[in-house]
């Protein structure tokens, strides 16, 4: 290997050591200007180093990382790494917010799965109807207009999309392609993350974990198994039970004094109401 190549894997396979997180980027069709402008925008948060894919292969097998080599895999289209010390999902989060939509052109490979959805497309009848179908859409004119009948995938997560369905897309002024930088996967702590671990609706997550949080109270303090977080509930819970239970017997204590003689007050005014009749 010459003297230059040995230097650039080198320097590949130090920066893999040297950042806790390392992930792959496919640069397929990025603009050169917005890479530029996504580059100074993580100045100082993360380093994008592009090479030859043979020298990126190369300086993940050098490397001392467990596991890291498995990110050989994903180096596919035009992939370049990505280093930096920020959380994996922190970074996906970043990189998509930073994303921009583009029609799709033929010969594009589909970031997801591209979804028509039903309803009106806002075209009039007329040879339209015969593209629609063209791109595996089933339709009917009503009112004038071409209607979508049902909800359909026409192209799914990493194939070619066609002319029919570029046509169409655009047609419908559907935009499904991302300009930005479309991280693949993420390696930290021996851990590989695909995009589709990292892309996680936030608010969905939280919803989930409050669910959860409320279950582990429910079933310790069900199951009288206390904990730090539960104890002081089931402290509280047991008093008030233990309160209603003394109203309820007239048990005198000075927890419930107040209460025993307020009710007893309301008692003897209704009593007094309905003699007075």
């Amino acid at each position: 290997m010459k003297e230059w190549k040995k230097k650039e894997v080198e320097k590949l396979n130090k920066l893999i050591d040297d950042y806790p997180v390392i992930g792959i980027i496919n640069m397929y069709k990025m603009p050169a200007s917005q890479l530029q402008m996504i580059r100074k925008e993580l100045k100082g948060k993360a380093n994008i180093l592009m090479s030859k894919k043979s020298f990126m292969k190369l300086a993940l097998e050098k490397a001392n990382k467990k596991n890291v080599e498995k990110l050989k895999e994903y180096l596919n289209g035009q992939p370049t790494l990505i280093f930096t010390e920020m959380n994996p999902f922190e970074l996906f989060k970043y990189l998509k917010e930073n994303k921009t939509p583009a029609p799709a052109k033929t010969g594009d490979i589909a970031p997801n799965d591209i979804v028509v959805n039903k309803g009106n497309t806002g075209i009039p009848a007329g040879p339209a109807i015969g593209h629609l179908s063209d791109a595996g859409l089933v339709s009917k004119v009503q009112d004038g207009k071409i209607h979508v009948i049902k909800n359909t995938i026409v192209v799914k997560e990493g194939d070619v999309i066609n002319s029919s369905v570029s046509n169409v897309l655009n047609m419908l002024g559907i935009e499904p392609m991302e300009i930005g930088l479309n991280l693949l996967v993420v390696y930290e702590n021996e851990t590989i993350f695909d995009k589709k671990i990292l892309n996680i609706d936030e608010e969905e997550f939280m919803n989930r974990v409050n669910k959860c949080i409320f279950s582990a109270i429910n079933l310790s303090l069900n199951s009288s198994y206390l904990t730090k977080t539960t104890a002081p509930m089931a402290i509280q819970k047991a008093f008030m039970e233990a309160k209603a239970l003394a109203l309820e017997a007239g048990i005198y204590t000075k927890e419930v004094m107040d209460e025993i003689i307020t009710k007893a007050q309301r008692e003897v005014l209704s009593l007094k109401a309905i003699t007075e009749k």
